[in-house]
C-alpha cells in the first residue's frame, strides 16, 4: 500500500476531517504507542498502519483489504 492509497482509504472510510483526526490523535498500541502519522513518519509501512488502525476502530474485516486502491483505468 502506497501512502497515497493509505490517504485515500482513510478518506473513503472515515471522511476527510475525521480521518485526519484519527491519524493525528489516535494512539495505536500495535505501533509502539504511536499515532498513524508518527508511525508513517518513522517508516512503518502504510499497510501495517492501515491494518492497525482498522483493528483499533473496529472497521469490518471486509473493508480492510483492497482499500485505497484506485479503480482500474478503462
Amino acid at each position: 500500500m502506497r501512502l497515497s492509497e493509505f490517504r485515500t482509504a482513510m478518506r473513503d472510510e472515515f471522511g476527510e476531517a475525521y480521518g485526519r483526526v484519527l491519524t493525528r490523535d489516535l494512539v495505536l498500541t500495535p505501533l509502539d504507542g504511536r499515532t498513524a502519522d508518527q508511525a508513517l513518519a518513522a517508516g512503518t509501512p502504510a499497510r501495517d498502519v492501515w491494518l492497525a488502525l482498522c483493528a483499533e476502530v473496529d472497521v469490518p474485516r471486509s473493508r480492510w483489504y483492497g482499500a485505497g486502491i484506485p479503480a482500474p483505468r478503462l
